[in-house]
């Protein structure tokens, strides 16, 4: 089972609102999905993130895969850099 970490979105029509699940790859867009750890508003200003690090991390070191859009996030936010430390430290 191939999982994914990527962006749900929530809000009205032409406000988005996006949370960053852990989701199974075959499920859509907006559907089922394993657990929240995040969240995306890009309508303030500057845009909001608040992503939970660890379990981030955790989902990261058992193998899900970031879209592109948080893998992005993520890198903004310094994650992908410390999981990069941590699984190259050894």
């Amino acid at each position: 089972m191939a999982v994914k970490i990527r962006l749900k979105r929530m809000g009205s029509r032409k406000s988005p609102f996006y949370r960053v699940v852990v989701a199974d790859s075959r499920s859509p867009r907006d559907g089922r999905y394993i657990e929240t750890v995040g969240t995306f508003n890009p309508l303030t200003q500057p845009e909001t993130v608040v992503i939970n690090e660890e379990s981030v991390l955790s989902w990261l070191s058992k193998g899900a895969q970031p879209s592109d859009t948080v893998r992005t996030l993520l890198s903004s936010k310094g994650i992908l850099e410390k999981f990069h430390n941590a699984k190259y430290s050894k």
